[in-house]
């Protein structure tokens, strides 16, 4: 079978070629992939090309596919998985095999898988570490978003706490305790906000901040303070560009206590110095955000960590059984982190989208790899339905979910867009 597929050959060396998949073996499966978000981290994999931890030395002469966010339906199963897997099947993937040590993974390391293509072949390695995920939710965007969403996952398990007078660690953000978000309505903490309202291990207070008043009402505005109040949290968002003392007003808000979890989603120096400043006692600080640089750095308040117990973690992806837990609530409509997405396009999109991905303002970028189309922000669909009609009637479907991308707008997308091939 013939694939399209984005291949990285080295450094800022991409390339949308049609190529021959080989034959499966028994232990493969062959696949068709619909749909992909691109990460951030397939712009570093393009960055540093064969220098990335994760790329093989060999690239140029071996290309690989890029991506790592997809979903998609199982075409043919080796006759090795034809009991746990069928035809038809939708599914996600879980990127990080942690194989005997080994750093490879779809999207950075192989000739044959990858997110942007068409098709695929899962390689036994894959299912030999349970790591090719069943997925039955309605839509193929929610599978792609499982990986992101695992991240975030990843991250609320990770924080911790521990009663005084004992060395227990209780994992997890405090449940009923105080949280602020910093930096927090970028893709991935819209995506922390809809999970911490809808997870079983939720704060009372929740403190959202920025600097950017237009993100702020956006996240507002899917986000609600009524509907925070429904679940029992009390939520504030809070442009910390625009007061004088940002440390004081946010502990203003927890009655001019300290966090018991702060999470940092921007690697900025000074942010970090903010949340270790709003810690509580026995306060847990998550750097969540991924530094570009290897030699980064912050101040924190050591006196604070010997005599009020100031913890700090750092998570980076989550784990299977994040995956899972994410694909399962998604499935099951109790997170819809649909936020996340602020542009579409095909494949033939993918190529400027992952080399200018740091200057492409918004947030996740969602490829329809069957799909010829310029990669479009879901904010301009009114504007371009004046010259292209396929724009005017998604700009009526998302006007339904208050401008969000949708199933029904994936369907219809799916349904009336212009194939590649």
């Amino acid at each position: 079978m013939k694939t399209n597929a984005v291949r990285l050959y080295g450094k800022y060396d991409l390339r949308l070629e049609e190529f021959e998949l080989p034959d499966i073996h028994e232990g493969e499966i062959l696949a068709k992939i619909v749909s992909d978000s691109i990460c951030m981290s397939s712009h570093k994999a393009l960055k540093q090309g064969a220098s990335h931890k994760r790329v093989p030395d060999d690239v140029a002469d071996n290309p690989v596919i890029i991506g790592h966010e997809f979903s998609g339906e199982i075409i043919e199963v080796g006759s090795k998985w034809k009991k746990q897997f069928k035809p038809g099947d939708r599914f996600s993937i879980q990127p990080a095999l942690n194989y005997k040590g080994s750093l490879e993974a779809p999207g950075y390391s192989f000739k044959y898988i990858g997110g942007d293509a068409t098709y695929i072949v899962i390689p036994e390695i894959v299912m030999e570490q349970g790591c090719l995920l069943p997925y039955t939710g309605e839509a193929f965007f929610l599978g792609s978003l499982a990986e992101p969403m695992s991240c975030i996952v990843g991250a609320m398990h990770a924080n911790y706490h521990v009663k005084q007078g004992t060395y227990h660690h209780e994992m997890g953000i405090r449940i009923n305790g105080s949280m602020a978000l910093l930096a927090g309505v970028g893709p991935m903490g819209l995506g922390m906000i809809d999970y911490v309202l809808h997870c079983a291990r939720r704060p009372s207070r929740l403190v959202v901040t920025d600097i950017d008043d237009s993100r702020l009402k956006r996240a507002a505005s899917i986000y609600t303070v009524e509907e925070a109040a429904a679940r029992q949290v009390e939520l504030h968002y809070v442009n910390t560009g625009a007061v004088n003392d940002p440390v004081s007003a946010i502990k203003d808000i927890n009655g001019g206590k300290g966090f018991d979890d702060v999470y940092v989603m921007a690697p900025v120096q000074s942010v970090i110095e903010q949340g270790d400043a709003l810690l509580g006692r026995d306060g847990c600080l998550n750097f969540f955000a991924g530094p570009n640089t290897p030699d980064f750095k912050a101040q924190l308040n050591f006196y604070n960590v010997h005599y009020e117990s100031h913890h700090l973690v750092g998570t980076s992806g989550g784990n299977t059984d994040d995956m899972k837990e994410s694909l399962q609530l998604m499935s099951e409509g109790i997170i819809n982190p649909v936020a996340l997405i602020t542009h579409v396009g095909g494949i033939d999109a993918v190529i400027d989208t992952t080399k200018n991905l740091p200057s492409i303002p918004g947030g996740k970028k969602l490829i329809y790899t069957h799909l010829k189309l310029p990669l479009t922000a879901l904010d301009t669909f009114r504007e371009k339905g004046k010259e292209n009609p396929l724009f005017s009637d998604l700009a009526d479907i998302i006007a339904k979910t208050n401008n969000l991308w949708s199933p029904e707008a994936e369907r219809y997308l799916l349904k009336h867009g212009e194939y590649f091939c």
